[in-house]
């Protein structure tokens, strides 16, 4: 006959607490495993990613870049934001031989545009244009020439009187790419909850609209860029706000918004931009652990090519893709 043991005998404890015991050292052995995996993970994460050896790519300091890039992906997602610029980053420079419009771009390509306003800005672009691409000015001295550039095209658009339900007809008539893979990269930071801040000169209410016809415009994108003011007839009669432009991309832009401190638990960073003034985009974040800066030259790249390399760590020269950033992406999460 076998005896019943008592509900509260010191038998049933010890079973019981050995039983838990060994649940616990499993479960540790598998988060041991599991942080082995992503220290491993980590090691080879560089030399996996065969989009960093190809000729449109260029490093300077590639020890230094696989550092980086071992940092993002030990602390995975969870850790992870990423800033981009919209215009020729998100989007791309040209497509099938033409160039891709920009915000601004769109307006004057745009029929519901009087001619006056393309000629005007046409003329504008011509005095700045070359002033912001300049290699022998600085960014201090060139910055009074683009609050000059930005506050006279905005002042010229707002004199068109155009109304608010006239932007999404404008998106759906000009042509717009975004790079090959933007959109799968896009949706694949939304479905692992990584923030993205998108980061641009241009105009904010275009810049919406296309990602909205492009279906990229997903909960976790915040757009920090120049909004227009309406009236109540949604008539458009100025900008909100202070003007953002290429070379106040920076922590100045949101001194007002608690954007940076709600991520401070995401210390590591991915940037992407096109422009010299980008590289700066990440400087409002508090405390960042790894920053990884990857820069679209897509013009004078003879030029400039040298001073792209001093400002991000991965230069890609005339390169229509997201295939790099989205390969490193890919060994984080």
């Amino acid at each position: 006959m076998v005896m019943a043991l008592p509900k509260n005998s010191n038998l049933s404890l010890a079973l019981g607490l050995g039983a838990a015991t060994a649940l616990g050292l499993l479960g540790f052995r598998y988060l041991a495993k599991q942080r082995k995996s992503r220290g491993l993970d980590a090691q080879n994460a560089v030399l996996n990613i065969p989009e960093l050896n190809t000729p449109s790519v260029f490093i300077k300091n590639r020890q230094q870049v696989e550092g980086i890039i071992r940092q993002l992906v030990a602390g995975g997602p969870e850790k992870l934001q990423v800033i981009a610029d919209f215009d020729h980053t998100l989007s791309k420079h040209s497509h099938e031989g033409q160039i891709i419009a920009t915000c601004f771009g769109i307006l004057e390509n745009s029929s519901a545009m009087p001619q006056i306003y393309k000629d005007q800005v046409t003329q504008l672009k011509e005095i700045y244009y070359p002033i912001e691409f300049c290699h022998e000015m600085t960014n201090q001295e060139k910055y009074p020439y683009m609050v000059e550039w930005w506050t006279k095209a905005q002042s010229i658009f707002v004199q068109c009187e155009l109304y608010k339900e006239t932007i999404t007809e404008m998106v759906a008539q000009t042509k717009c790419v975004l790079r090959d893979g933007s959109e799968r990269l896009l949706y694949k930071l939304y479905k692992h909850g990584v923030p993205l801040l998108v980061f641009s000169a241009g105009i904010g209410d275009i810049l919406e609209e296309v990602m909205r016809q492009k279906s990229t415009m997903h909960d976790n994108v915040k757009v920090v860029s120049n909004y227009m003011e309406y009236n109540g007839n949604g008539k458009v009669i100025g900008f909100k706000g202070n003007l953002i432009h290429t070379f106040s991309k920076n922590e100045s832009a949101i001194e007002n918004s608690d954007y940076f401190e709600k991520l401070s638990h995401r210390h590591n960073i991915i940037l992407m931009g096109d422009s010299i003034g980008d590289c700066h985009m990440a400087d409002g974040c508090p405390s960042p652990e790894a920053t990884l800066k990857i820069g679209f030259l897509n013009h004078g790249v003879d030029r400039l090519l040298s001073k792209y390399q001093d400002l991000y760590d991965i230069v890609l020269v005339q390169d229509g893709t997201m295939d790099v950033p989205t390969a490193i992406i890919n060994r984080i999460f």
